[in-house]
């Protein structure tokens, strides 16, 4: 099932909270497609953010998480992809409006700037929030 199915990614600075994270997800009932990384070993998130945001467009998965140190690489690197709308995420009222007002299709998390319990609480209100479309719908056709 397409919308119960999420990519999940991390580089090394974003590894511990992408693996709990992902415990999370798997227990709220979704399936979790993990691309890595998978220990602290230096990698690019370009890269990283380029595998779950085609995972993505290309129908494997219907949202994501990536983390990384700030959650800022991540955004920029997925933000750049037509059709995908990655928000940074700091609370759990951002994650929900980033779902409810902007239709995001990933949640972005910084591992260094969050605490786990509210990186857990973000999960949960992006992931079981919807978008509301109505006035927001003509704002979110216009980003592409």
């Amino acid at each position: 099932m397409l919308q119960k199915t999420i990519a999940v990614g991390a580089d090394h600075g974003g590894y511990k909270l992408k693996r709990d994270l992902a415990k999370q997800l798997r227990g709220m009932g979704f399936e979790v497609l993990d691309f890595g990384t998978d220990n602290f070993d230096a990698v690019d998130y370009p890269d990283i953010a380029e595998v779950v945001v085609s995972a993505i467009l290309k129908g494997q998965a219907g949202q994501g998480v990536l983390v990384c140190g700030s959650g800022i690489g991540m955004s920029i690197a997925a933000n750049r992809h037509n059709g995908i709308r990655a928000a940074l995420c700091n609370n759990e009222k951002a994650a929900e409006l980033a779902r409810q007002h902007n239709n995001a299709n990933i949640l972005v998390l910084g591992e260094r700037l969050i605490e786990l319990s509210v990186a857990k609480q973000c999960v949960e209100r992006f992931f079981l929030s919807e978008f509301e479309g109505g006035r927001h719908h003509k704002r979110v056709q216009k980003l592409g």
